[in-house]
């Protein structure tokens, strides 16, 4: 268990506030962060995460949008715009490397932690904004395919992929689609690709956060430009078998975006902290109590 320092709390909070410093990354950097993603998700089980809450919770979704509403047309959309909240969504696994990396117990349900650190809010309020730019997203794709296809509803899924695939229409749409979702893309990647780990590490704010990761991007142009594109081939593959592969993927790449965070950013002088984890043994009588528990705990 690593030590937990307690400082002179001026000092921390003067290197805390202070403009972190941006250091360059090179290719193999990235393949470095990978790697060294890989390595936390072997040794942390935490693609139960992505198991038991994420995958139901998306596949859930896109079934009862695509069975009960007949959009069709935009369950492609809908699986590509998962990239843009990914960075939110792993934010569990953020924690998880951050323990690891200072030598703290790291166990799946220490992902949790994540709700108790004093910048949680400012998260859920990025959070918030790449969840608008997810529904723009949906509702430009969706005028997108009416200005090929007009308002007539999608047939049966064999006929909706010959009309994208062998018409003009069709072809239309791919093109429109793809770059159109490209720039939301790089928008959005350009935002977040340090931004959530960084408010973890630093409890830094929105700004602070969002400014610190578009000077990585502007630093690291085409470093940010592959991590994006392995990033968008994983989640390809990770999808293809019925979304399945995404307990893999989506862990894989949140541990590897910590440690690429760590690469991009000069880390903290203060130095690290663990947060107390105090777990009270509860009954299984208490369910759903024990899922609030972190609420109830005045005392952190």
């Amino acid at each position: 268990m690593a030590t937990i320092y307690p400082g002179n709390v001026s000092e921390i909070g003067s290197a805390q506030s202070a403009e972190p410093i941006i250091r360059s990354l090179t290719f193999g950097d990235l393949h470095d962060a990978l790697r060294r993603g890989w390595d936390d998700f072997k040794a942390v089980p935490s693609h139960a995460i992505v198991l038991c809450v994420i995958y139901p919770v998306l596949g859930l979704a896109l079934a009862r949008l695509v069975l009960g509403y007949s959009v069709l047309p935009l369950l492609f959309p809908l699986a590509a715009g998962f990239a843009l909240i990914g960075p939110f969504a792993a934010l569990g696994l953020y924690e998880l490397s951050r323990r690891r990396e200072i030598g703290a117990d790291a166990s799946a349900s220490h992902a949790f932690d994540v709700l108790r650190s004093p910048s949680f809010g400012a998260m859920l309020g990025l959070g918030a904004i790449l969840l608008a730019v997810f529904v723009v997203w949906i509702a430009v794709a969706q005028g997108i395919y009416v200005s090929a296809f007009g308002h007539a509803p999608a047939a049966a899924v064999p006929d909706f992929v010959k009309r994208v695939l062998t018409t003009p229409e069709g072809w239309m749409l791919i093109v429109a689609g793809c770059g159109v979702g490209f720039l939301f893309a790089v928008a959005a990647l350009c935002v977040s690709v340090v931004s959530f780990p960084m408010m973890l590490d630093r409890q830094a704010g929105i700004g602070d956060a969002v400014t610190t990761s578009l000077r990585v991007a502007a630093r690291n142009p085409l470093q940010i430009a592959t991590w994006g594109l392995i990033v968008a081939a994983l989640l390809v593959v990770g999808s293809l078998p019925a979304f399945l592969g995404l307990a893999v993927v989506i862990p894989l790449l949140g541990h590897a975006s910590w440690h690429l965070y760590r690469k991009a950013v000069e880390p903290n002088a203060a130095p690290p902290q663990i947060r107390p984890s105090r777990r009270i043994k509860r009954s299984a009588a208490d369910f759903p109590a024990t899922l609030l528990q972190w609420r109830s705990r005045t005392d952190l």
